[in-house]
């Protein structure tokens, strides 16, 4: 737990990062580089994996010692050398992890999320989930297994996170001399495209030379399109995170046989059936009357997503002074609101029924916290009494959800 309050300062980091990212576009005239939607949904993706991530990190730290001090099977010793060996060993590990993640199902469920986003920006960087952070941790497993302290396993880790964030923006070009060794933000555009000739390639994180021994490097030649082959359709925060493994498992229900069903679940993405996700997305999303029409109140997102990261950053810092119940409380109002974000970008109706329970939630634990407890009824019978009374529905629908015609 020692290393997580010191992540409390990555957020403000992104954003400032990010900040300068959008000036420069708009300095080099490239207002394409950012999509409102897009961005929002982006960030939303981020901050659960940063705040999911809190409660789970401390047993993955634990895990690598665990395995280090049992099954280890060398001494390494720590000087430059080992360093070195270590970003080489990172990185080696990271191909295979990632190139798995393209090719196994199960896999490509955690990591699909990553590639959602049509835009390619810093934002995109931190579309992480928290099941891609399960998976991978298993593969960086093998790093204390070989014997590299953990200590030093944990430092690479954030050292090698750090240059893939990078690594994510068109603002900077094609750098070719430095493609020879290392992964560039025009090599990792590559890997973000949905050109047939892009397609499964630049797996490295840091290097290239990964790639061009397994033969998956591809340098930019056309500019990328990013994004999926087929996008979803949808910003729904849930169904962003849990539409592949929905896929898969219609696809093992078709299946016939213990060999095609183990396909369906290990298999590759390329052999998905493609009428699957369009067959869920009418069974589980709603039609939008007109696609070319977005919230007009915008700003109503920003101040949701502003006030989640000023608090995922003070419940960082504080995270090992918090009671249990503080903690679920945090986690549940967090992830309530990013669901709430999604779902306005969604238009959903019923997102204000989910703000009534998000302000019945906050005043709940309040009188909890002042041993108010009994009089918890007194909220909802003004929030009854009000919406009776005023048509607060009729007024949000209103204003909330007003919309904009897209240029």
């Amino acid at each position: 737990m020692e290393h997580i309050n010191f992540l409390a300062f990555a957020m403000p980091a992104f954003f400032l990062f990010l900040f300068l990212e959008y000036k420069l576009a708009q300095h080099k005239k490239r207002p394409e580089i950012f999509n409102y939607e897009s961005s929002v949904s982006n960030i939303s993706i981020g901050i659960a994996e940063r705040l999911i991530n809190l409660f789970i990190a401390a047993s993955f730290y634990q895990l690598y010692y665990f395995i280090y001090n049992n099954y280890r099977l060398f001494d390494i010793p720590s000087n430059v050398f080992v360093w070195f060996a270590l970003i080489l060993a990172t990185d080696f590990v990271w191909y295979w992890y990632h190139r798995l993640g393209h090719e196994v199902n199960f896999f490509w469920a955690a990591h699909i999320v990553h590639h959602h986003s049509e835009e390619f920006n810093f934002t995109a960087a931190a579309r992480i989930t928290t099941f891609q952070a399960i998976v991978r941790t298993g593969f960086w497993c093998v790093l204390p297994f070989v014997g590299f302290h953990p200590a030093m396993v944990i430092t690479m880790l954030i050292v090698h996170g750090a240059y893939s964030f990078f690594t994510h923006t068109q603002v900077i070009g094609r750098i070719k001399w430095l493609e020879y060794v290392f992964v560039t933000p025009s090599v990792h555009g590559v890997h973000h495209a949905s050109d047939e000739k892009y397609l499964d390639k630049n797996y490295g994180d840091m290097f290239t030379f990964w790639d061009r021994i397994f033969g998956t490097f591809q340098a930019e030649e056309e500019k990328p399109k990013y994004g999926l082959t087929h996008p979803l359709k949808s910003y729904s925060f849930l169904w962003q995170h849990f539409h592949y493994y929905f896929e898969i498992y219609e696809l093992w229900k078709r299946s016939k046989g213990f060999k095609a069903r183990w396909k369906a679940v290990f298999g590759s993405p390329a052999h998905m059936d493609q009428d699957i996700r369009p067959t869920l997305e009418k069974r589980f999303l709603q039609d939008k009357s007109n696609p070319h029409q977005r919230l007009r109140f915008r700003n109503y997102l920003y101040i949701q997503l502003g006030i989640c990261t000023l608090i995922l950053t003070a419940f960082t810092y504080y995270f090992d002074l918090l009671t249990t119940l503080d903690k679920v409380f945090v986690l549940s109002v967090i992830i309530i609101t990013l669901i709430n974000c999604g779902a306005l970008l969604e238009q959903r109706n019923w997102i204000y029924y989910l703000e009534y329970a998000r302000i019945f939630m906050i005043t709940t634990f309040f009188l909890y916290e002042e041993n108010l407890t009994v009089f918890f009824f007194i909220p909802l019978a003004i929030m009854i009494f009000a919406e009776q009374l005023f048509s607060l529905s009729r007024y949000y629908q209103n204003m909330i959800l007003q919309l904009e015609t897209v240029e």
